[in-house]
């Protein structure tokens, strides 16, 4: 264990490389373990294929507008992954040998969700709804672009942002595919569920990351807590396009489609924030100095602030035209 009064990041993070050698098992899945993007959609060897890709298109038909387009905003979010695994590469203070636990775990965080853009992607293919080049081309506008989500390359901030954006997508895709269910489209809806499932795990992996940083430097990582909130935590996509359209306008619109249907609302960020709060026991936390003792008076008294935000918002009722979607 390490002495509080002597932790420095690149410390805390050698500190959690040896708490990873063991808890690796309990966040990652092996490959053969996994499920993989076959297991979901028609096999082009059978002979019952084209019977099951027109199935397919028949459920399909029944998923609304908005939701068709959170989807396809979800599915460019999981495409852009080379973006996210260089990122974690930047952080200071991690050891990039290849065969330390912080580069396991990048590995097999990024091989784990892979396999979300490309099962996603084979899905809208099929549905015969999708422009797909259009949808590409925002893919690889969101990777060429990058994005900038405020961390500063600090390891504390970054596991802030994660348990954050992994909750966060967790929560999309379980309400993507419940409303899919509830459409009648199962093999969507199981989709969804699974890469949940997938998101909720990461998520606890990143939450008990920041957890064992409390453990050992918990005035710094408080402080790095409500620096993040105080720029507020802006998803991956928040740079994104469709061709023609400047950088970061579709983004807004996107958001608007998933907050008309409920799958990500400004009350699901605040409920976010409050869960963690809660988990890290922040309101308990001892051993912190004046400046940490701020910023927990600060994180404490904002849920309450930003409900009153989010209860006066307006969605706008107007559907944006989407080039991704023909129909």
């Amino acid at each position: 264990m390490l002495e509080k009064a002597i932790a420095t990041r690149t410390e805390v993070m050698k500190y959690l490389e040896n708490f990873l050698d063991t808890a690796l098992p309990e966040f990652l899945k092996s490959v053969e373990d996994s499920w993989q993007p076959a297991d979901f959609l028609p096999d082009a060897r059978l002979d019952s294929f084209f019977d099951e890709i027109r199935e397919l298109k028949e459920r399909a038909r029944e998923l609304s507008y908005d939701l068709l387009a959170v989807l396809i905003g979800d599915t460019i979010t999981e495409e852009a992954l080379p973006t996210y695994e260089s990122w974690i590469m930047s952080i200071k203070d991690v050891n990039r040998n290849p065969d330390s636990s912080w580069m396991k775990w990048n590995r097999g965080w990024t091989s784990e969700e892979n396999r979300h853009g490309d099962l996603l992607n084979r899905y809208l293919y099929l549905t015969g709804r999708i422009d797909m080049r259009q949808m590409e081309a925002s893919t690889q506008y969101l990777i060429a672009d990058g994005m900038d989500i405020q961390t500063d390359d600090d390891p504390y901030r970054s596991f802030v942002y994660t348990s954050f954006q992994e909750t966060a997508t967790n929560v999309s895709h379980r309400r993507v595919g419940a409303l899919a269910k509830k459409a009648g489209e199962t093999t969507l809806s199981r989709i969804c569920n699974f890469i949940a499932a997938d998101e909720g795990r990461h998520a606890k992996a990143y939450k008990t990351f920041v957890k064992k940083i409390f453990e050992v430097d918990p005035s710094e990582m408080m402080i790095a807590f409500e620096d993040m909130m105080r720029k507020k935590i802006v998803m991956p996509a928040h740079y994104l396009r469709e061709l023609g359209i400047d950088q970061g306008q579709t983004f807004g619109h996107f958001t608007d489609a998933a907050q008309r249907i409920g799958v990500y609302t400004s009350s699901d960020y605040v409920e976010i924030m409050e869960t963690l709060i809660r988990e890290w026991k922040i309101s308990s936390m001892t051993g912190l100095n004046e400046a940490g003792e701020r910023a927990r008076d600060y994180l404490m008294a904002l849920p309450n602030r930003l409900r009153r935000v989010a209860d006066r918002l307006r969605v706008p009722e107007l559907q944006y035209k989407f080039k991704w979607i023909d129909s």
